[in-house]
């Protein structure tokens, strides 16, 4: 599998990685193919401290028992449960990151992180204070590189200027395009791009017909999106499928180094490999996408 660098660093990363987050907590399938990942050459694990009240994170580290120098891990922090377990809270405050990494640590049972995320962020946020905390935690050895997931205007240039950050984890796929407004500034300041969501919550995946909803997506309706898949599959070519075209068009991106993406067992992860290796789109394709998918561009969070 082809790797693309994270942003400044000598790390070299899978254009394909596992957003471990749709793993589930059945530990031994959950095992199985994150090992069956790596036997792949994904080389890219993305967890969280929230996924599973922290169960994501033991699962991730008793599957790299043995393998932890194959691998570049990367987790998130940011959240924090409440007692009741039924809903979690924002707190970026240095305090807080400082005592959430040494839990990770210890779940992911790992001396370091590679990558350390914020997982959100808002104008609000005592921000100089969230970068003092990673800053120190690099010094001190416990995290390598850091960055944030967050699809906030504001938030984001708040830490491309002010903040030693190598990437952005965002929501970007063929029907969520916003996010192009960014790569310029990101390949300016040599920031890397994390995808997630890549295949639209199905939406882009064989399976789309299954996963039309009445709710629609983002702001298309169910017509819309019904519409736009279909004049998608019209450009698709022999040895290619919606799903290929979809993944094939987020990595022709030169601000994406890897798309993170979700994968319930050793199946649905071998339907990504499949869509990941099929014929690659052509620049025709990409002028037809172009005009089928808008770009569109955030308004909130200015």
């Amino acid at each position: 599998m082809k790797k693309r660098m994270l942003g400044s660093t000598q790390l070299e990363i899978s254009e394909i990685g596992l957003g471990c987050m749709s793993l589930g907590t059945n530990e031994n399938e959950a095992i199985q193919t994150i090992h069956a990942a790596l036997d792949s050459g994904i080389n890219y694990l993305d967890t969280a401290d929230l996924y599973d009240f922290g169960q994501n994170e033991e699962i991730v580290g008793k599957a790299l028992k043995g393998r932890r120098d194959q691998v570049i891990l990367a987790t998130k922090v940011g959240n924090r449960w409440t007692a009741t377990q039924d809903k979690w809270t924002w707190d970026p405050s240095k305090k807080h990151i400082l005592q959430a990494v040494k839990e990770s640590l210890r779940r992911l049972n790992t001396d370091f992180i590679d990558l350390y995320q914020l997982h959100g962020g808002t104008i609000e946020d005592s921000y100089e204070e969230t970068i003092e905390a990673f800053e120190e935690l690099v010094k001190e050895g416990y995290i390598r590189h850091y960055g944030i997931s967050s699809i906030r205007p504001n938030v984001i240039e708040r830490f491309v200027n002010h903040s030693a950050i190598q990437s952005v984890m965002m929501q970007y796929n063929l029907l969520e395009r916003r996010p192009e407004e960014f790569f310029p500034l990101f390949e300016k300041h040599n920031i890397s791009v994390i995808t997630r969501g890549s295949v639209a919550k199905g939406l882009l995946s064989n399976n789309w017909k299954n996963k039309l909803s009445s709710k629609g997506y983002l702001h298309y309706s169910e017509q819309e999106c019904k519409e736009i898949i279909e004049q998608l599959l019209q450009i698709t070519q022999d040895e290619q499928s919606l799903h290929s075209l979809a993944m094939q068009f987020i990595l022709q991106h030169k601000a994406v180094t890897t798309l993170a993406i979700g994968a319930r067992n050793k199946e649905q992860l071998m339907e990504n490999l499949n869509a990941y290796y099929a014929k690659p789109i052509n620049s025709q394709q990409l002028d037809r996408i172009n005009d089928i998918c808008l770009i569109g561009k955030y308004e909130e969070h200015r």
